[in-house]
């Protein structure tokens, strides 16, 4: 498969600040990864970075344990050749909240956060029935066979009362809400204990967010939505809230998880657990998972105060993230994550580092 024509071949020199990044972070994240997917190559995505043309780099890099800045950075211009994306980038930002909750209903606790439902099946051209919509990944047996699931109002109506274990319980429906949205969470127990859930499945309507419904309403300016302004019009509009929830018909459901490592976020789409500040959410119908890129963005400044130019690692995926130069960027787990990736809306350019087997050898 060829690469993506959107790939135009440049030279780590001419990446702004590739000298200036703690590039042993980023190798960590590969690293990790590469522990993964030596044995289970990541599919490869329409841009043509073949998932086994890893294998060398992924192979080096478990030999390697604990580099330097300047050795790590050594070791990504030894393995890949560096293209710019010649699409408009643009980066947002996630994280995984930190919140009180139950493990039973209480007076307090009554918003629950669900685990697989019994009657949710995963839909491929295998099983899709004629004339669903084809953006629907997962449906509803019935007896008459497979049909859309119940969206958000359905779900939080009781349609799927004694289908779907309530895993833990939360006392707001906002921090709910965004737990859905960031797709894990770690929960602080009443004992103190720390527990984990992470997304299993969703119920497959398209995900519409709040801040464009209250754009669209007028209730917040377009260039002021954060998550950061919507949380706060919820709090002063606690009425409206299931008025803007439930237009995203979009439901998550979780599984519950270890937190084997605190300084770690959950395990994503990758099958490898989250680097805060280095792992990258992309288009996974587009790109590989495992792929470092370049990202810079000079106008963001949340994460350290200074403009955004960081080797990241392709490392999840979102219903959100469409575009061959589209990113979500992981700030790390609780509120002071949070708070960064609240107010992650920048325009971005995007490199895409590629594995130099795959590169014509007069690019290289």
């Amino acid at each position: 498969m060829p690469l993506s024509p959107l790939f135009r071949k440049t030279d780590f020199s001419s990446l702004p600040g590739w000298h200036d990044d703690d590039q042993s972070k980023a190798f960590d994240a590969f690293r990790r990864n590469a522990a993964y997917a030596l044995d289970n190559p990541h599919k490869t995505g329409s841009a043509g970075v073949d998932g086994s043309s890893f294998q060398a780099a992924f192979a080096a890099a478990l030999d390697m344990p604990g580099l330097d800045d300047g050795a790590a950075r050594l070791f990504f211009e030894k393995h890949f050749v560096p293209f710019l994306i010649e699409a408009d980038g643009f980066v947002t930002g996630f994280y995984e909240p930190e919140v009180e909750a139950s493990p039973v209903r209480t007076a307090r606790f009554d918003i629950p956060l669900l685990g697989v439902p019994s009657d949710l099946v995963k839909i491929d051209e295998s099983n899709r029935p004629e004339g669903l919509d084809s953006y629907l990944a997962f449906g509803r047996q019935t007896e008459s066979g497979l049909v859309e699931y119940f969206d958000r109002a359905e779900i939080e109506g009781g349609a799927v009362a004694g289908k779907a274990v309530p895993l833990a319980w939360l006392a707001d429906p906002v921090d709910a809400f965004f737990i859905h949205v960031q797709g894990a969470a770690r929960l602080v127990m009443p004992d103190g204990e720390v527990w984990r859930v992470t997304y299993a499945a969703k119920s497959g309507q398209r995900f519409t967010g709040p801040g464009r419904v209250l754009a669209e309403l007028g209730e917040i300016p377009p260039e002021q939505v954060t998550m950061q302004s919507i949380r706060a019009w919820f709090a002063a509009n606690p009425g409206r809230v299931n008025e803007i929830l439930h237009r995203n018909r979009s439901y998550i459901f979780f599984r519950k998880a270890k937190v084997d490592d605190s300084a770690l976020g959950p395990i994503a789409a990758a099958k490898i657990p989250l680097s805060p500040g280095r792992s990258l959410a992309v288009d996974k119908s587009i790109h590989t998972f495992g792929t470092p890129f370049f990202i810079h963005a000079p106008e963001l400044r949340a994460f350290d105060e200074k403009p955004f130019r960081r080797l990241m690692i392709a490392q999840d995926t979102g219903s959100a993230i469409i575009g061959p130069a589209r990113g979500d960027l992981f700030a790390g787990s609780g509120d002071a994550a949070g708070e960064i990736a609240g107010v992650v809306r920048h325009h971005a350019d995007f490199h895409v580092l590629i594995p130099r087997l795959l590169v014509p050898e007069a690019f290289r």
